[in-house]
């Protein structure tokens, strides 16, 4: 991800730069502007730094993350490469319809950070209730649910038998009653900054 320090279209080649020695790799297969900030015209002017990475074959992707659909109508008119993903807060109790749709409209893939509201939402009833209707757990209900709606997600941990769990989410589908009952769960909760306001400090 490239972050606010290096924002600038001048500052993205070196960005990238440290990040493959880092990685010890020779390009990277998706680079993600982090988030949008405050300034409509160094957000587009840092976009234009990464376009200039993709051109030259530096990245096989380039996308976004927190953006919301505001910050793509002010990229999207002027700038010649439409971001393939944005990775946003995405959970049962934030679920993001408008962007949602958005994105589908758009044909921008959308990925889900933080599945789990920080393990928050594991508790919760509706959740765990539909698990035992299914034999899952409520973090495999909850990647399940996110599948269903389209959205690509990645859930974190270090436990392996949690990675393991996390993965097996193949060989069962939700009911349109579930997921609707899932989709009812969302208060518009973040846990993260609001992105409309959010300047890294």
């Amino acid at each position: 991800k490239l972050y606010f320090e290096d924002f600038g279209r001048e500052n993205v080649a070196n960005a990238y730069e440290t990040s493959i020695n880092k990685l010890r790799l020779d390009y990277l297969d998706l680079y993600l502007v982090h988030w949008p900030g405050t300034n409509e015209a160094i957000m587009i002017d840092t976009w234009k730094g990464m376009e200039d990475l993709y051109k030259d074959d530096k990245v096989k992707n380039i996308g976004v993350s927190n953006f919301n659909a505001e910050h793509f109508e002010a990229l999207l008119a002027q700038v010649s490469i439409k971001p393939v993903i944005n990775q946003v807060e995405f959970h049962p109790y934030f679920t993001q319809n408008k962007l949602r749709k958005y994105l589908e409209v758009q044909n921008i893939h959308m990925e889900s950070w933080s599945p789990f509201m920080n393990a928050q939402i594991l508790g919760d009833e509706t959740l765990n209730q539909i698990g035992k209707e299914v034999n899952k757990s409520a973090a495999q209900v909850v990647i399940r649910w996110n599948m269903q709606h389209g959205v690509i997600v990645i859930p974190k941990s270090v436990t392996p038998q949690r990675i393991e769990e996390n993965i097996n989410v193949f060989d069962f589908e939700l009911t349109d009653e579930q997921m609707e009952q899932i989709d009812s769960l969302n208060k518009d909760q973040r846990i993260g900054p609001d992105p409309a306001t959010f300047e890294g400090h």
